[in-house]
């Protein structure tokens, strides 16, 4: 199980969201255009990213993304080759949609170039909780640039997800037929560990995506910029470690050192 990046849904507020993200010290990538008519801005770290996908004020917009709740609502892992990926999910049984290629205008030192990707995305049905999909990034190079690593608050990577569920246990299952991975339970909690990204089902009352671990070089400024940005809450977890809610995106990030 390979990560690929999470999507933070900012429906038609994106202006706002990304204007309180760089003022928490993250480097955003200009903004981007998908051709399935949705706008983002990523948070890119070596490994993966997080990504604030939203749809612009006119113009083709993307209904999947309008149908989405706010907040944490997609889960993308990484995939080297799209149709074997389909193939595997479907002898699975799992439903999954056909193929989906789009691209994205990227400019780069006054070059435009075009981003380009191919999706295989689960049924709703399958994972109620929110979107899941494979990527195949067909220009990588195009994504994850040095210039768009590093941020002002030391953000470094993206460790693990909590997965809120009626039936952890199911669901874990479903999550370990789509990643090959295994499932271990560890307290109250169905946890399958990937590459560099953990899966944590918990026991909850609706089918959500309740909250997001990032690990930051300290959480200092992260904490500091948190205390002097307006929608943002900061609450100290310990010395290394702090809760950052962002109510108007329904959304708890675990900040946490090393």
């Amino acid at each position: 199980m390979e990560l690929d990046h999470v999507v933070i849904n900012t429906l038609r507020d994106m202006d706002a969201a990304s204007t309180l993200f760089a003022d928490l010290g993250f480097h955003l990538t200009p903004r981007g255009h998908h051709s399935l008519g949705s706008i983002n801005h990523l948070m890119v770290t070596p490994l993966a990213y997080l990504e604030l996908v939203g749809v612009p004020a006119t113009g083709r917009q993307r209904q999947e993304v309008l149908d989405s709740p706010r907040g944490l609502n997609g889960l993308v892992f990484r995939t080297s080759d799209a149709p074997e990926t389909y193939r595997h999910l479907d002898d699975a049984g799992l439903a999954p949609l056909e193929p989906m290629a789009f691209s994205r205008p990227v400019e780069i030192d006054g070059q435009s170039h075009e981003a380009r990707f191919s999706t295989v995305r689960l049924p709703q049905t399958a994972f109620p909780g929110g979107r899941v999909y494979f990527c195949r990034h067909l220009t990588p190079e195009l994504v994850w640039r040095d210039e768009w690593i590093s941020h002002p608050n030391g953000f470094e990577e993206l460790t693990d997800i909590v997965i809120e569920s009626r039936d952890p246990q199911a669901t874990a299952a479903q999550f370990a037929a789509i990643t090959g991975a295994a499932v271990r339970k560890v307290g109250d909690e169905r946890r399958i560990d990937g590459q560099s990204f953990a899966l944590r089902l918990r026991p909850g009352p609706v089918e959500r995506f309740s909250e997001l671990t990032l690990r930051f070089s300290q959480v200092d400024e992260i904490a500091r910029r948190a205390d002097q940005t307006p929608g943002a809450n900061w609450r100290p977890l310990g010395p290394s470690e702090g809760e950052l809610e962002v109510p108007s995106l329904d959304l708890t990030l675990i900040c946490r050192a090393g």
